[in-house]
C-alpha cells in the first residue's frame, strides 16, 4: 500500500522558493492592518497576523495537506491527538488511550462537553464517524493504512483495530489526521464549502476571502483556551517571499514563513528566528536494485555518487546554509541520528572515480533524469559532478505539476522530501512503504535491511527501538540507499511578543505552537 505524503511536492516548490531569494512579483494576498508594528511595540500582541505562504487547500480535514494547512485547521477544529513540542503524542479531544498487548487494539476515553458549531455533539459516534471518513480520505488515509476499523464501546469510548503493529499511528494523528468534524457536514459532504469544528476560533467568513486573508476570532468557552493565547488571528496566504518579508517590515505582518535568505535583515530588525529540519535534499535512487539502469545495482556507484556531490557548498550556495549538510535523513535533532556518520561520503572525486572503475564503469554511464523549474538551482551542480564522473545525463524537462507524477518512473532523480518528526514514521515513510518518491522499497531485496526492520517493527518502543534504527541508519548509509546532501531547515520570523515552535513535518507549524514570548 501507499503513504501519500502530500507536503512532499510542497517542499521541493517551498525550498526552490526560498533558494531563489532574489524572486519577485505580486503576493499571493494582500497583508490589511498595521496594528502591532514590525517589533511588537512592546504591547501584548493581541492579534496574530501571519504570513502562512499557501492557501488553504480545503476545509475537509479528510483532503487537507498537513504541510501547509495546519494553521488553518488549528483554527476551526479540534485534533483527536495532538502533539507536543517534540513531536511526541499528547491528549486533545481523546483525553487518554491504552494498547492492547498484541498493539492491534487502541481504546480511548474522550472528552466530554464539546459541542461542534451546528450543535451537533461530539461523542463516540462522531469519533468513529470521523475515523471512517479521514480513514476513506485521498490524503488522509495515509495515517489508517493498518486500521481496519473503530467502533464506538459507550458514548465516551472508542476502540481503534489495527491489521497489524503501526508504531506511527498516533503521531500521524497528532500531526493532522485526527481533526473532527460535525458528523452532520461530513454526511451532508458539505465541508468543502466551509468548516464545521469544534476549535478554538470561530471563521470570520465575511471578512475572509480566497487567496488573500482569513479571519478568525477567539471563543470566549473552549476546553483549551489556554492553549491560544491571541483573541484574534489572521492568516495571509503570501506566496512570494519578498512580498511577505516587506509585509514583516511593515507591520502587516507579525509573523511569517521565512526567506534564510532574510536572516540578517530579520535579526537587524530584533525579531525572533526559529528553525528546525524540514527535509532532505539530494539524488533519490528509485532503482537501487539495478532493474533499469545496471549500474545503480552496484552498491560502489551510488557510493562513488555520494562521494563526489560537495553537500556543503551546495548547502551554502543554494540553500543559503539553512540547513545541516549530512548523509542521513533521520533529523539532525533527533535520537537516531549520528554525527560521526556524516564523515562516511566527504567529498572525495578521487575516491568517486576509483569506486567506479571497481564497479567496472570507469567511463562512466549513461542515465535519464527529470527535470522541472524548481529544481533548476540545483542543476549546475548536478550537471558538474556529474560530468567529472563521466555519468552523462539526458535531462527530461517537465512541468512542475507532472513532477510528482513522472520522477519515480526515471532510475534516479533530484529529490527534496519531506520529513517526520517521528522515528517510526521516518521509517515508514522513507524506507518500508512505497510513496510517490520511493515506488519501489526493495526493503525484499536487501536480506540485512530486512531484518534489520523487521526487529526494530518487533521491537519495544523506546530506546532498545531507537539502538536498532541506529543500526539501521548505519546499515543504510553504508549501502548509499541515497545520496542525501543536506536537511533543509524550516524558518519563521515573528515579532518580539510572538514565539514560534517549529515541528518536523509541518511545513507550517499549528497554531498551538504559536505562542506569545
Amino acid at each position: 500500500m501507499t503513504r501519500t505524503r502530500t507536503a512532499a511536492l510542497v517542499a521541493i516548490a517551498v525550498a526552490a522558493a526560498t533558494a531563489l531569494a532574489g524572486c519577485t512579483g505580486n503576493a499571493g494576498g494582500t497583508a490589511g492592518g498595521s496594528t502591532g508594528g514590525n517589533s511588537g511595540g512592546g504591547q501584548e500582541i493581541t492579534e496574530l497576523k501571519a504570513g502562512v505562504f499557501l492557501d488553504v487547500t480545503s476545509w475537509d480535514p479528510a483532503i487537507a495537506d498537513i504541510g501547509f494547512d495546519g494553521p488553518y485547521m488549528s483554527a476551526v477544529y479540534d485534533p483527536l491527538v495532538a502533539l507536543d513540542n517534540s513531536g511526541k503524542p499528547v491528549p486533545a479531544l481523546a483525553t487518554k488511550w491504552e494498547w492492547s498487548a498484541d498493539r492491534l487494539t487502541l481504546t480511548a476515553d474522550l472528552r466530554t462537553g464539546v459541542t461542534f458549531e451546528d450543535g451537533q455533539k461530539f461523542d463516540a459516534a462522531a469519533a468513529v464517524a470521523n475515523i471512517d471518513h479521514l480513514k476513506k480520505g485521498v490524503r488522509s488515509g495515509q495515517a489508517y493504512l493498518n486500521v481496519s476499523g473503530a467502533t464506538a464501546k459507550d458514548e465516551d469510548t472508542i476502540e481503534i483495530k489495527l491489521t497489524k503493529r503501526d508504531d506511527s499511528l498516533l503521531y500521524f494523528m497528532g500531526l493532522g489526521r485526527s481533526w473532527m468534524a460535525s458528523p452532520a457536514a461530513i454526511a451532508a459532504g458539505s465541508l468543502a464549502n466551509g468548516p464545521v469544528g469544534s476549535g478554538p476560533y470561530t471563521f470570520d467568513k465575511a471578512n475572509s476571502a480566497p487567496q488573500s486573508q482569513y479571519v478568525f476570532t477567539k471563543k470566549a468557552d473552549h476546553w483549551d483556551t489556554a492553549t491560544y493565547p491571541f483573541p484574534s488571528v489572521k492568516l495571509f496566504p503570501i506566496t512570494d517571499q519578498t512580498a511577505s518579508f516587506n509585509a514583516m517590515l511593515s507591520g502587516q505582518l507579525n509573523m511569517q514563513f521565512a526567506n534564510a535568505a532574510n536572516l540578517a535583515k530579520a535579526k537587524e530588525n530584533g525579531w525572533n528566528v526559529a528553525s528546525k529540519p524540514s527535509s532532505w535534499v539530494g539524488v533519490q535512487f528509485a532503482d537501487r536494485t539495478g532493474a533499469q539502469v545496471k549500474a545503480l545495482g552496484e552498491q560502489k556507484v551510488r557510493q562513488a555518487i555520494s562521494y563526489a556531490f560537495d553537500s556543503a557548498g551546495i548547502l551554502q550556495a543554494v540553500g543559503n546554509g539553512s540547513g545541516t549538510a549530512t548523509n542521513q535523513l533521520w533529523p539532525v535533532d533527533g535520537g537516531v541520528y549520528d554525527k560521526s556518520m556524516d564523515t562516511k561520503y566527504k567529498t572525495d572525486m578521487a575516491k568517486a572515480k576509483s569506486l567506479l572503475a571497481e564497479a567496472g564503469y570507469a567511463d562512466g554511464f549513461s542515465v535519464k533524469m527529470p527535470m522541472s523549474p524548481i529544481f533548476q538551482a540545483w542543476q549546475p551542480a548536478a550537471n558538474q559532478t556529474f560530468g567529472e564522473l563521466g555519468i552523462k545525463v539526458e535531462w527530461v524537462d517537465m512541468a512542475m505539476p507532472d513532477y510528482q507524477k513522472n520522477a519515480p518512473t526515471y532510475p534516479m532523480f533530484l529529490a527534496v522530501i519531506a520529513m517526520s518528526g517521528n522515528d517510526m514514521a521516518t521509517l515508514s515513510d522513507q524506507v518500508t512503504t512505497a510513496q510517490w518518491y520511493n515506488p519501489n522499497p526493495s526493503v525484499d531485496k536487501f536480506p540485512e535491511v530486512k531484518a534489520l526492520v523487521d526487529e526494530v517493527e518487533k521491537a519495544d518502543e523506546g530506546a532498545a527501538q531507537t539502538e536498532l534504527l541506529k543500526k539501521l541508519n548505519t546499515k543504510l548509509v553504508d549501502l548509499a540507499w541515497w545520496s542525501v546532501w543536506y536537511q533543509a531547515d524550516n524558518t519563521y520570523f515573528s515579532v518580539k511578543g510572538i514565539k514560534v515552535q517549529p515541528v518536523t513535518g509541518m511545513m507550517f507549524p499549528t497554531l498551538r505552537f504559536i505562542q506569545r514570548g
